[in-house]
């Protein structure tokens, strides 16, 4: 705790500048106390009328200006798009704290053009928000809009990072799904690309989210529908490497005011392969060289279906439903061979083959309702959400031995996984005057999670069971929170701080083959601290820092508890480790943004306990060795990001940014002291060309420098996408050609020295791949959002 209060010292000095600083605040709202974004603001001095003050109101309808006559009275002026022009005579000396209401224009909504600039990143407080629709049209999925957004790595796996080597943790709607990476990748693939309406960026998430996962949150959320008017798009796509992926797909949203409802469907049908080649001597002349090619099809269906109701101004009520059935396999080949150094020979080699076929269902039901309290933003909401989810499989191995020959080993098994997830929680939010915000709520989520594996051999023509594979667990989870914050806006200083109780309860129980039961019990609290401020202005544009301090918790999932050993092949295994404690980060960072755009960050992780993947080698085998997770010390992360644009407005638009991350690990591996540095650098663009007003070019890719994964320290590697956009039959028609990581680059070799283990080899998937969608978008739309600041591109759409 040493660092935060370093932190809070920082904090203090800070705030002495800006406390007697003056300054006044602008609320404009419409008819039905609805922010209105984005309206344009002027004030100007009644004494000098060439004193003038621009500002643009925020997504909260707020419009902040720090004055330097106070005592003198000014003429306010508000204009924005859809509303008549607002004007008035203000004293800031009075109040400093104003709210208006803008009327609707009728005589120009009925037919107007609106020119609406779409900012594809924005800095909103402590999160970085993502428009992901121009991604959208060039992507068949959600996981491939995670991949083109500027500053975000996935890796193989489907780990997510952004600033952290740690990955991040992903929300749906801000819950958190309690799903290991590749379940939460099949997710995202499962997910059709335009059902996505905004995605958040906590690189230092407040004391109002979970405290797991110090990589930071990316937090999805989904489409629900539009304010008035109905509309919906139906869309088609394909794109194809050495395997295709095709999907169709529709939605139609219907608001007539008081209600709202949608409806979602999507089939999607996809191929890739994975091929990894690896080498791994484990004596001085013994080298074990296994070389593995693997395919995926899989067929997925999709459908999201919601209603809301607003029966009075006060009054929000949500109903959500999603349901996704999903065929898929997987197909294995691996060739394995050990051979002698000295002499170049072959002494052993085999094939194993292996076939995965599996049906899995899942049905998630949101329940929220909201219950607005004042005009001001203050509010009670009440959220449950349940979730279950069951996948049943069959899989076929064997084993066929070449160099010597011996009789084939097969066998085959049955994999059954039920999954029930619940989870409630209310939010408390009120805001006082003079700028004070209190923020409080509760929250509880259950799980459990039953596994029932069955395994057959066959060696000779004789089936027997097989109980080293062979296993049923049942495990649960709950884990109960509370969380106080608070803010406070002092003229261009804003300070919030919070704290987060967690009560996490485990218990295990392996049922067969036998009894490796273990249970968890601890409570745990989690400081967070917020200061931005304004630093100055540059060419009229805001400059802005934040500070940020933050400590979060990683848990062992059950897959790292439980020690029972699980066979990936006859050369490794894999058990857990029930005395695996959970790790604790602080992380503290400072960064800036210039008109609610990030462009530099600097920050710092402590994690002690650190626990990761380790392989072991088998002292009484050489050529077999077992992976498992253990607590290996502490580690220090220290890592900067900067990015920078070209304005927009014009034809041509991008953004560049570049990141490093530096790791020191500290600690004992093998019962040996362990001390690893290891540094990366990640550059990253996104370029946008305005050919015409219906045709856009854009771009985006990324490079990374000695790349790192744990312990792995990878190749340099990286990808190029070039999308163009066409726009038809008054531009309800979109068309999007596609070609993803054109130079086939995002493929990596990778290396492990740690301890008794060395090895090395070389990954690739079916990443490049050219494609094609269609989007077509129907419907009568009565009134545009109203976007503003900085965009990529500037989007003509008719308001009817």
């Amino acid at each position: 705790m040493k660092h935060f209060s370093l932190f809070v010292v920082i904090i203090l000095l800070l705030s002495i500048s800006s406390v007697f600083a003056q300054k006044l605040s602008i609320r404009l709202t419409d008819s039905n106390k609805e922010p209105v974004i984005g309206a344009t603001v002027r004030l100007t001095e009644q004494t000098d009328s060439t004193k003038k003050l621009f500002g643009v109101a925020d997504v909260e309808g707020n419009v902040v200006f720090v004055l330097k006559s106070p005592n003198t009275s000014y003429r306010l002026e508000a204009t924005s798009v859809g509303f008549a022009p607002f004007k008035t005579t203000i004293n800031p000396s009075s109040q400093s704290e104003w709210t208006f209401v803008m009327q609707v224009d009728k005589k120009t909504l009925n037919e107007v053009v609106v020119t609406a600039p779409k900012p594809l990143m924005l800095q909103e407080d402590d999160k970085t928000i993502v428009d992901p629709e121009p991604i959208a049209s060039v992507s068949t999925n959600a996981m491939e809009i995670m991949e083109k957004i500027p500053g975000l790595f996935i890796d193989p796996d489907g780990n997510i990072y952004i600033s952290s080597t740690t990955p991040a943790t992903v929300h749906i709607n801000g819950r958190e799904q309690k799903m290991s990476a590749a379940d939460i990748a099949s997710l995202l693939k499962n997910l059709p690309p335009n059902s996505i309406a905004k995605i958040e960026i906590l690189r230092t998430p407040s004391a109002k989210f979970d405290a797991s996962g110090s990589g930071g949150v990316v937090n999805v959320v989904l489409k629900k529908g539009v304010k008035l008017g109905i509309t919906g798009s139906l869309s088609a796509g394909m794109n194809q490497g050495r395997y295709g992926n095709q999907f169709v797909g529709g939605t139609i949203n219907h608001n007539d005011g008081n209600r709202s409802s949608y409806l979602t469907l999507n089939y999607n049908k996809r191929n890739s392969y994975d091929q990894l080649t690896t080498d791994r001597p484990f004596t001085a002349d013994s080298l074990l060289s296994q070389r593995s090619f693997t395919t995926t099809p899989s067929q997925v269906f999709y459908s999201g279906f919601g209603m809301g109701f607003t029966p009075n101004k006060k009054w929000e009520i949500n109903f959500d439903d999603r349901l996704s059935f999903n065929k898929f396999q997987s197909l294995a080949d691996n060739l394995n061979q050990i051979s002698s150094l000295s002499e170049g020979l072959v002494i052993t080699q085999n094939t194993n083959t292996l076939q995965n076929n599996t049906r899995a269902f899942s049905f998630n039901q949101d329940i929220s309702t909201k219950y607005k309290i004042d005009s001001l933003g203050s509010e009670f909401t009440i959220d449950a959400s349940y979730n279950f989810s069951q996948s049943n499989g069959t899989q076929q191995f064997s084993t066929i031995f070449t160099q010597p020959i011996r009789p084939v080993i097969g066998g085959d098994g049955s994999i059954d996984n039920k999954r029930h997830f619940f989870n409630a929680r209310t939010d408390f939010r009120y805001q006082f005057p003079h700028k004070i915000l209190l923020e409080t709520g509760l929250k509880t989520t259950l799980q459990h999670f039953n596994n029932q594996t069955q395994y057959f051999s066959e060696v000779g023509g004789i089936r027997r069971p097989d109980n080293f594979r062979t296993r049923t667990f049942e495990y649960d989870e709950n884990i109960n929170s509370a969380y106080l914050q608070g803010s406070k806006t002092i003229n261009a200083f804003v300070i919030k701080m919070g704290v987060r109780l967690e009560n996490t309860r485990m218990d295990g129980h392996q049922l067969s083959p036998s009894d490796t039961s273990f249970r968890l019990r601890r409570t745990d609290l989690f400081p967070y601290v917020f200061l931005s401020r304004r630093l100055s202005k540059i060419a009229g544009y805001e400059l802005r820092g934040y500070l940020v301090y933050r400590r979060s918790i990683t848990r062992p999932v059950y897959e790292y508890l439980n020690p029972f050993p699980r066979y990936i092949d006859q050369y490794l295994y894999e058990s857990g480790n029930p005395s695996l404690r959970p790790q604790f980060t602080e992380n503290i960072e400072a960064n800036i943004s210039v008109q609610e755009r990030p462009i530099f960050a600097i920050g710092r992780n402590y994690t002690r306990d650190i626990f990761t993947n380790v392989v072991y080698q088998d002292a009484q085998n050489p050529s077999l060795a077992y992976r498992t997770y253990d607590n290996l010390g502490k580690n220090q992360e220290t890592y900067f990001r900067l990015m920078g644009a070209i304005p927009p407005g014009g034809k041509y638009f991008f953004v560049v940014g570049t990141q490093y991350n530096h790791n020191k690990y500290d600690g004992f591996y093998e019962g040996r002291p362990l001390t690893f540095q290891r540094g990366s650098w990640s550059f990253f663009t996104f370029h946008s060309l305005k050919i015409d007003n219906l045709t856009t070019l854009t771009l985006n890719g990324f490079v990374r420098l000695k790349g790192q994964l744990q312990f792995y320290e990878l190749s340099n590697f990286g990808a190029l996408n070039i999308n163009l956009n066409r726009k038809f039959f008054d531009r309800k028609l979109t068309v999007a050609l596609s070609a993803n990581d054109v130079f086939f680059t995002s493929n990596n070799q990778f290396s492990i020295q740690q301890g008794s283990i060395t090895a090395y080899g070389k990954r690739q998937s079916d990443t490049r791949r050219f494609g094609i969608n269609v989007l077509y978008n129907f419907g009568i739309r009565k009134k545009e959002e109203k976007n503003n600041m900085m965009n990529f591109e500037t989007l003509e759409k008719s308001v009817n």
